[in-house]
């Protein structure tokens, strides 16, 4: 006699149970299986994917190029630890990474597991280089859980909550968010400001943004803005980090989302989409300034596992021989352009923004007073997700519908997702 077969009610009093409340989870599914950018919960249902895994599946679930790659690497070590013996995955991987990203000079990299470590270690070799201990990010911005990666995120809820004292040293200054009224200008200015009346650009070793706000709403930083941020860096002697983690390897229509602006970082992080699924990160930099952490001053137990390298490199072949970057555009033209049109329908829809396909649609209640719609937001999630479409919400607010589809999606796929979302906007 067989066992009875688990149901997503059985799935979620489990959760309840066992789960502390800390860590939520936007949809109540239950994941049976996924692949390439279609979800199937434990009862069979399916479900158009818009989230990705938040933003890792670039290359979709299960992308055939890298399961073969990972199969074959299982055969022959899952784990040795690069600071024990090196081993080639991790060796050619640091290559091509080097090779695409859009840094001066000779550069070198180095590997993690999460994006928060590859943050906290920027942020260290930024310091060791330098010889300056003060680091400036951006209100809005997220950049991880860990504690200074937690200090550098711009928004107290539900990130920050309770849970300081942090970092010392960490110095915050306005995005350029002209939706809700700041401009580069403003944005510059106050910048400048910081500088002059609370740390003295002498003591800053570097500032950290992200090219797009991911969390924070995805608002594009205007690429004049980006300009300013490494004349002023040059100026100064100041290191310029740009977290790519959620915006890399495609996602806005570049390999990287700093290459639109035309301004080259001095260190780069990267991860999600970086090993499809498995977890791995990276600090890409100026060879002289990744070098400046004496021997033992870097690493990670399991940074860099060869199974999870393996899946990097074959993304990296995927994303080149599948031109994801330029279907990423495409992407994000055909949303943008349905998001605007939805927009003379519905008085909801405040702005549209967009970078590729790194698409947010944000919600108010009013489009004169722009008040948050972060409610209405949740029912648009809820109402999609049972039509058969998996999203995701961002924005300080919580009212930013944004789009992570994988980039492999088909025209087909990707209209019946946009169909659902549009449907869902008026329910």
């Amino acid at each position: 006699m067989s066992a009875t077969r688990a149901t997503e009610t059985d799935f979620a009093a489990l959760r309840t149970k066992y789960i502390p409340r800390g860590i939520t989870s936007a949809h109540p599914i239950t994941a049976a299986r996924a692949k390439g950018s279609e979800l199937w919960d434990v009862d069979g249902r399916r479900y158009v994917d818009f989230a990705g895994g938040i933003g890792v599946m670039n290359v979709g679930h299960g992308h055939p190029r890298v399961m073969q790659a990972v199969e074959e690497q299982l055969k022959n070590a899952t784990h040795t630890s690069f600071q024990v013996v090196h081993y080639e995955s991790y060796l050619r991987l640091a290559e091509r990474l080097c090779e695409v990203a859009p840094i001066e000079g000779e550069r070198k990299a180095v590997f993690f597991s999460t994006g928060a470590e590859a943050i906290e270690n920027a942020v260290k070799i930024a310091r060791a280089a330098t010889g300056r201990e003060a680091v400036i990010s951006f209100r809005g911005a997220f950049h991880g859980r860990t504690l200074l990666a937690l200090t550098l995120t711009g928004s107290v809820q539900p990130y920050k909550q309770s849970f300081g004292p942090y970092a010392a040293e960490v110095y915050q200054t306005p995005f350029p968010y002209s939706y809700r009224g700041w401009t580069t200008e403003a944005a510059l200015a106050d910048l400048d400001s910081l500088l002059e009346s609370e740390v003295g650009p002498k003591r800053v070793a570097a500032i950290v943004i992200e090219p797009v706000l991911g969390e924070g709403g995805f608002v594009p930083a205007p690429f004049v803005f980006m300009k300013g941020l490494r004349e002023l860096c040059d100026r100064h002697g100041i290191l310029l980090i740009a977290d790519e983690i959620q915006t890399g390897f495609g996602r806005t229509g570049k390999f990287f989302g700093v290459e639109h602006s035309g301004v080259r970082p001095d260190l780069m992080t990267v991860a999600k989409s970086l090993a499809a699924g498995f977890p791995l990160s990276a600090v890409v930099g100026r060879a002289e300034v990744m070098d400046a952490p004496d021997p033992g001053g870097l690493g990670g137990t399991y940074g860099g596992n060869p199974v999870a390298c393996a899946a990097a490199l074959a993304v990296m072949d995927v994303m080149r021989d599948e031109r994801l970057p330029e279907r990423a555009a495409r992407i994000g033209s055909v949303v943008e352009e349905r998001m605007r049109t939805w927009a003379q329908d519905h008085e909801i829809i405040g702005d549209v923004r967009a970078l590729g396909a790194m698409v947010g649609m944000e919600l108010v209640r009013d489009r004169k007073t722009k008040e948050p719609a972060d409610t209405e937001t949740a029912k648009v999630l809820a109402t999609a997700r049972e039509k058969g479409l998996i999203l995701l919400r961002c924005g300080v607010h919580h009212n930013v519908v944004r789009t992570l589809m994988p980039l492999t999606i088909p025209d087909e796929q990707l209209e019946e997702g946009l169909d659902i979302l549009g449907a869902s906007l008026g329910a």
